[in-house]
């Protein structure tokens, strides 16, 4: 991807921030805030996260849209979702995730900080349908 690439380009207003390798661009929106995020290739959560955020798995929801790339998520009960873009996600709580390929993946994510769950009507964490 080059530096031109319209879907990395600066967004006016972001917060941009870096985590566990992650690329954080942050726009508050009402109560809530619009986020993007650019997984780099190689990136698994229980790996770059898990030592900064000190839980066994990510405990948020995340709701959006995979714009590019793979991620594989899997749950704490071994459920496994497979998501490739374009594609609408929607992940419970209670999971470790990671890209798959040597593309980054990149999420245009909604979320209400704390409170994205509930906010969305989701279950706070992963049962079976």
């Amino acid at each position: 991807m080059s530096a031109t690439d319209p879907l990395l380009a600066p967004l006016p207003s972001a917060e941009h921030r870096e985590i566990g390798g992650v690329q954080l661009d942050v726009v508050r929106a009402g109560d809530g805030r619009v986020k993007r995020e650019v997984y780099p290739p190689g990136f698994r959560w229980s790996t770059h996260m898990k030592p900064i955020v000190g839980t066994d798995f990510c405990m948020h929801c995340h709701v959006g849209f995979l714009a590019r790339g793979q991620i594989h998520i899997q749950y704490a009960d071994g459920c496994v979702l497979e998501f490739r873009a374009p594609q609408v996600i929607a992940i419970e709580p209670e999971h470790d995730g990671w890209v798959v390929g040597n593309e980054p993946a990149i999420v245009i994510e909604f979320d209400f900080e704390g409170d994205t769950a509930g906010r969305l009507g989701m279950p706070a964490a992963h049962r079976h349908s």
